[in-house]
């Protein structure tokens, strides 16, 4: 749905027909989406139009960097230690065979 709302505003109606869903089921969903202020309802008349909030996209988005560089270098390390082992490990064996 949020992919749907970064092209454009749409419906209820309009969020719910790909995804195979209820107007009830879609109105849920994107109350839960109002809640975590990633979208706005706007009502006009009988249609309820919904937009993306995009400013908060941006706070998760910059909240997630901060763990990436914080597990990729954790994984940096753990494959550098893996490197280490399996050279020590062939270097162990090749010792073992020339013995």
């Amino acid at each position: 749905m949020l992919g749907r709302l970064a092209e454009r505003e749409l419906t209820i109606g309009e969020l719910a027909t790909p995804f195979h869903m209820s107007f009830a089921g879609a109105s849920k969903h994107v109350r839960v989406l109002e809640n975590a202020g990633l979208v706005k309802r706007t009502i006009r008349g009988r249609s309820h139009l919904c937009r993306l909030e995009a400013a908060r996209l941006a706070e998760a988005d910059a909240w997630l960097k901060r763990y990436e560089r914080f597990w990729t270098a954790k994984l940096d390390r753990l494959e550098a230690l893996l490197r280490e082992e399996d050279r020590a490990q062939a270097k162990s064996k090749s010792k073992s065979v020339t013995e």
